[in-house]
């Protein structure tokens, strides 16, 4: 009983993780401006929470630098799972304009599985609400399928 009630909770509330791995901060800029209450995903359910261990989505922005690389696979390792991975922007699908400096080590994807990309540089905070609606439909999918 106490399980089926964490599980209908924890459905209707995905808190988010954001790792900045080297972007310009434009992307961090525009998913701080969805909370605010002008755009408002909490009432969605989205919260940002401080800890990997807490979070049920990823959400990763700007291209994987070799100073982050080591970060981000620890703390994808430490995000339970089912889990789910936004990239925000076109940094980490692409690189965008950092491809191909001496310092970054490649797009997301070379290190994790991207379930939902953003694109966009910046991508504009309706795009974000709705990759992040999407990445709770898939999270709830990789949930149903795990019980």
């Amino acid at each position: 009983m106490i399980k089926k009630l964490i599980e209908n909770s924890t459905a209707k509330s995905p808190w988010l993780y954001h790792i900045n791995t080297g972007s310009c901060n434009g992307c961090d800029i525009e998913l701080v401006a969805v909370l605010t209450p002008r755009y408002d995903a909490e009432r969605f359910g989205f919260k940002l929470t401080g800890t990997p261990r807490h979070a049920d989505i990823v959400v990763v922005s700007g291209p994987v630098t070799l100073q982050s690389k080591d970060k981000l696979i620890r703390v994808l390792a430490q995000v339970p799972e089912p889990k789910v991975v936004v990239s925000l922007g076109s940094c980490p699908r692409s690189c965008n304009v950092f491809k191909g400096s001496y310092s970054v080590a490649g797009p997301l994807d070379k290190y994790t599985h991207v379930d939902v990309s953003v694109a966009g540089c910046t991508p504009k905070p309706e795009a974000i609400v709705a990759g992040l609606a999407k990445a709770a439909e898939i999270l709830k999918k990789k949930r149903e399928g795990m019980s």
